[in-house]
């Protein structure tokens, strides 16, 4: 896994580059809800950091389009460590955002 280690003119850690970010968001997400995200939809910088949106499988059924899946919004800080997540939205694997 790639990681920054060179510091800025201040001393302090440079923040992640913006691949990184997305990588380890999902990486910490499945660490705290013990499941395998299906993607990132969204990655963004904030003044603290990092915020992405990860989705992920909540209930398997079958057919596949049945299941259940949901939003997460996971905090990063700018050396991409946790913060915070927060689920928010569920929806079915089939269905389609107008």
């Amino acid at each position: 896994m790639a990681t920054t280690e060179s510091q800025n003119s201040k001393g302090s850690p440079e923040r992640l580059d913006i691949s990184t970010a997305m990588q380890r968001a999902a990486e910490q997400l499945a660490q705290m809800l013990q499941r395998e995200p299906s993607s990132v939809s969204a990655v963004k910088a904030t003044e603290d950091g990092w915020s992405a949106d990860v989705e992920v499988t909540e209930i398997e059924k079958v057919p596949d389009t049945a299941s259940v899946m949901a939003t997460y919004r996971v905090s990063l800080d700018a050396q991409g460590q946790l913060l915070g997540y927060e689920r928010v939205r569920r929806y079915a694997k089939g269905q389609i955002d107008r």
